[in-house]
């Protein structure tokens, strides 16, 4: 796998800003989805979108499940171009969105986090039960970094589930991109971007249950840091933001991963830097690292001006594709 940036488009700021903004999502026509509330255990719900089916549904073929990142939806530019890919490509496609990510604030005293590998695999369990051809799934920023922390947690067993996963520019160590985030040209813009929409969500789960942390600091919070310290940690069973960085970080135990795996992080990415990433030899034999120098946080954009972010679902979409066969019939005794 390779990537090269275009000319027109230098550094890792302008590659992860302008694919988000300005880049074309797709090539075709935009994808249209149908949305499905799914029920928790925990009496709260998520809200999945899948995508329309053009010709007639084929009960066992592959299913693509995407895992947005930060404050994403299904409508986020990756989301969009995993969406035409899998189109393209004949798969089934589905987006489960974090709690309070759909557009519907969710009922419980929790959010989402880094490390929510309990809702990914109550969510892939839930999907294994729907579908009854092979599962791949990729998770985009700290949807990624969610997905490996349960494909480590799964073991052996997570084959049993999906056929392979991949991370894309994922804050494998979430120490190294919380302060990489939390300082100069990042945190005048991408953290003041996130804390933007945090803030108010936060503030209306307050309102949902009185109490449930101390508005003041949380009002105080400038960057994700004193965020994670008021809000995330807490609400979720941390002591505190270095307890949630250091638990819900992916990379110290990424040759624990028993399934196919994918961890793509471009070497220019403002959120990751690349002193923080694995080599090869910190990995177990079933992680495939992909480190390119240039493309940005979830950027990757090829072509001429305004470009598109295509290069990197078919990259990424194409490499879980080749490891469905083998896996799916080993473990589940039929063919996609």
């Amino acid at each position: 796998m390779k990537y090269i940036a275009p000319r027109w488009l230098p550094g890792g700021n302008l590659q992860t800003i302008w694919p988000a903004l300005y880049a074309r999502k797709v090539l075709g026509a935009p994808p249209a989805y149908r949305r499905e509330r799914w029920a928790t255990p925990d009496h709260d719900f998520i809200d999945v979108d899948w995508l329309v089916e053009d010709g007639p549904v084929v009960s066992n073929r592959t299913l693509l499940v995407q895992f947005h990142g930060l404050e994403g939806s299904s409508g986020s530019h990756y989301a969009l171009a995993f969406a035409e890919f899998a189109r393209d490509h004949g798969m089934a496609y589905a987006v489960p969105h974090f709690r309070g990510c759909s557009g519907e604030l969710n009922l419980g005293p929790r959010a989402y986090h880094s490390g929510d590998h309990e809702e990914i695999g109550w969510v892939l369990e839930r999907f294994r039960t729907v579908h009854s051809g092979p599962i791949v799934a990729v998770g985009v920023s700290l949807g990624g970094n969610a997905l490996l922390r349960w494909a480590q947690e799964a073991g052996s067993t997570a084959a049993q589930t999906v056929s392979a996963v991949a991370a894309v520019s994922s804050p494998i160590d979430l120490a190294a991109g919380g302060h990489a985030i939390g300082r100069g040209f990042n945190r005048l813009v991408y953290t003041r971007m996130f804390l933007k929409t945090m803030k108010p969500k936060a503030l209306r789960k307050l309102a949902q249950h009185p109490g449930l942390f101390d508005r003041d600091a949380l009002l105080r919070a400038r960057d994700l840091y004193e965020f994670d310290n008021v809000f995330t940690a807490p609400l979720h069973g941390f002591k505190n933001t270095e307890d949630y960085w250091s638990r819900a970080s992916a990379k110290p135990r990424l040759r624990e991963i028993c399934i196919p795996a994918l961890v793509v992080n471009a070497r220019n990415d403002p959120f990751v830097p690349a002193w923080c990433l694995p080599a090869q030899t910190e990995v177990g034999a079933h992680v495939t690292l992909w480190q390119p120098a240039h493309g940005g946080h979830v950027g990757f954009a090829q072509g001429r001006p305004p470009g598109h972010v295509r290069s990197m679902p078919e990259a990424v979409g194409g490499w879980l594709l080749q490891h469905i066969d083998s896996s799916f019939v080993n473990t589940h005794g039929r063919h996609r």
